[in-house]
This record gives C-alpha cells, structure tokens and sequence, in this order.
C-alpha cells in the first residue's frame, strides 16, 4: 500500500511559524529586538556617514575646490618664520588662470570684549587686516550685517568670523555692538558666516587695510594670500604659485588646497565607518546566537509537538522547514525594525547637525537581507536536531 504524499506547502510553513511565534510573544519580542539592534547600529552608522559626506560634497560644491591658499613656509636658516613680500598679490594676481586674489595679515594687536577686560583674556581672536574683496574671493557668506567697504574711510568697523563672534558675545540681533581693538574701540558691523575652507577666519577680527595702515601699524607685508583660479587649471596654477609669489626664494612659500583637508576628512570617516560597521555586526552576530539560543530550548519544549506531526505525516523536511521559517520571520521582524529605527536615527542626527538627509537604499534592503540571513543560519542547527526527533521518541519523553 502506497503511503500518501504529505502537502506542505510554503503558505503552510509561513503559517505554522508564525503561530509559533504568536504563542511564545515575549520570547519572540525580546529575541528579535536583538536584531534590531544589530541593524538599526549597522543602518544609522551607513546613513549618518553617507550624510556626513553628502554634506562635504554639498560645501565644496558651493564653495568650490578651485582655492589655493599662499602662506610664508618653514626658515632655510632654521631663524624667524619668513614673511611674504608686499608685492605678492599682485604677482599672483598676473598668473593666466588665476580670477581672484585676496589677502589677510594678522596684527600684532588684541581685541577685548570691553576695555576693562584684561588684555591677555582674547578668547583666542586674532585681528587681521584684509583686502576688500576677501568675502567675494573665497564666495563667503555674512549671518548678520555688512561687510567692510570702502565708502567707511578710516572709520573704526570690524566684521568677526562665526567662533570670534561667539566666543566675544556678539549678536548684531540685540542692536548695535562694540569691541575694544588696540587701544580704541570698534563698532562691529557684521558677522561671518562659517568658512569651511578658510577656517583660521572663523575666529578672527577683520578690519580693513586701510584702518590697520592708518591705525594699527600695517606695513603691507601679507601673511596668508587666498587664490581663486580656474578649476581646470588649478594644478598648472599650484605648480607656479610659489616662485611667482617669491621669486628669490620660492621654497620659503607654503602653498596648499584647503578641499585637500575635506578630502582627507572623508577618508577618515570612512575608516571610522568601517569600525563602526563591525561594531553593528558583532551586535548582529550576538542577535542571531540569541536566536539559535531560543530555537534549541524551543524544540525541547516542543517535542510532543513535533512528535504528533511526525506521526500525522509530516517529513523531516517539513519539521526543519517549519524550524527555519520560524527563525527567520523572527530574524525578519528584528531586520524591519532595526531599519526603520536606524532610518530614524540618522534622520535625527542629519537634521541635527544640519546635513541633507541620505539614507542608502542598498543599506536598507541589505539590512533587512542581513537579519534574513542570520536568521536562517541561526535557525539550522536547532532545525536539523528537531528533524532529527523520531516520532515515538518524542512522544515518549513527555
């Protein structure tokens, strides 16, 4: 007598594992949390370092990677750090190629926020003297007021950067403000915006070249000249920068692209990613042994279970399927919360610190693909040791 084929279809084993799971809630909530946490850590560190590059791009698209920046270079004679010749700018400014040139020299002067201050307690604000053109050269932005033109004469203004304005107390939102510079006092009449590529500006006093010959003992001589050039020829443009700007001694020029230290950021973080990336996987591998720990206790509480279906016809197959199944819905719940919950996180930090929101959709779908597949690996051993049950035996044991 043929023994009749047992049906068991895969509708039936998505069925019968998630009865499994509706009868032990607790066990399988607390299981599955697990790999959520696993995924949302992997998720959030994918989404928060994609965001945090996107908005890398997104600052040196703006403000462009065309910058090169001309400073005095180390002594030959090992003595005084050189200083760069007055004439500098202007020969920069000759070169084929180059659109722009600005200038910044620091002053041997301090900037206190009342004269009653102690002249030692500058919060860290160096004073510079800069060209008119500074803000258009290096396509910088104010956050409040105006900046310097020449229509103010000798009139005593200041503009601070973004840290200097903080660090002294400014907001030009409460009315008009003053700082004492030297030994006279400034009305500060605008404030810059932050400067990623020019970020020594962020704590400084500008003040124009004209109020720092008249009144702050400028000579002329630059200590930092800002170079905006044609994006193609940016390499051509940094190949001469040096000995155009000091002929006679060119090697006492330090000529760099500030986007380099962008660059090397986002190298950096790509590293860190990848440490963070393990992290989240070892969270992910301590889920699925979480797993493999409740399936094994599972099918010894379940023998008689197991037992009854073997005897009603049901193969080993189906008893490993029915195993596995349940695991991996399990795995699979964890997997969608975890990335939704990582979604969540990185759109929280994102909007936090201001980035553009980008959350990898190959990230996502591979979060939800990793907890599937720790799921089901989680869940063979205790599969094959429930396939394994002879029916008599198990009803027996009980």
């Amino acid at each position: 007598m043929t023994r009749p084929r047992s049906v068991f279809t895969s509708r039936d084993a998505l069925a019968t594992g998630v009865l499994g799971m509706r009868a032990r809630r607790g066990r399988a909530l607390l299981t599955a949390v697990g790999i959520a946490i696993g995924i949302a850590a992997m998720v959030s560190v994918v989404g928060i370092s994609a965001s945090s590059k996107a908005n890398m791009l997104s600052v040196l698209d703006q403000l462009g990677t065309n910058y090169l920046t001309v400073t005095p270079g180390p002594s030959l004679a090992g003595g005084d750090t050189p200083q760069l010749p007055a004439e500098a700018a202007g020969r920069l400014s000759l070169v084929d190629d180059v659109q722009a040139v600005a200038t910044v020299a620091q002053l041997d002067v301090t900037v206190r926020r009342s004269d009653v201050v102690p002249p030692t307690n500058t919060k860290g604000t160096v004073v510079l003297a800069t060209s008119p053109n500074l803000l258009t050269t290096l396509n910088g932005t104010l956050a409040e007021g105006r900046w310097l033109t020449s229509g103010m004469g000798d009139y005593p203004t200041v503009v601070l950067g973004a840290t200097a304005a903080r660090r002294q107390g400014v907001d030009l939102r409460g009315g008009g403000q003053l700082v004492w510079l030297g030994d006279r006092w400034f009305a500060v009449v605008g404030v810059l915006a932050p400067m990623p590529l020019a970020p020594e500006l962020d704590g400084a006093a500008l003040v124009s070249e004209q109020v720092a010959t008249h009144s702050l003992g400028y000579t002329g001589a630059p200590t930092t000249i800002y170079v905006r050039t044609d994006p193609s020829r940016i390499d051509a443009v940094l190949g001469v920068a040096a000995a155009t700007a000091n002929p006679r001694n060119p090697v006492e020029v330090a000529v760099t692209r500030p986007s380099d230290a962008l660059t090397a950021r986002a190298v950096t973080d790509t590293a860190l990613t990848t440490l963070l990336l393990g992290l989240g996987g070892v969270a992910l591998l301590v889920g699925g042994v979480g797993i493999a720990n409740v399936m094994v206790i599972s099918v010894l509480e379940r023998r008689t279970e197991i037992g009854v279906r073997r005897a009603l016809g049901a193969t080993r197959r189906h008893i490993r399927t029915q195993f596995l199944v349940e695991a991996t819905v399990q795995a699979g719940f964890g997997g969608v919360a975890g990335v939704l919950l990582g979604a969540l996180i990185t759109t929280g930090y994102a909007a936090a610190m201001d980035w553009p929101i980008d959350l990898p959709l190959t990230g996502l779908a591979g979060g939800v693909a990793a907890a599937l597949a720790v799921g089901g690996l989680a869940g063979l051993y205790p599969a094959n040791r429930a396939a394994r049950l002879q029916p008599a035996e198990a009803v027996r044991s009980t």
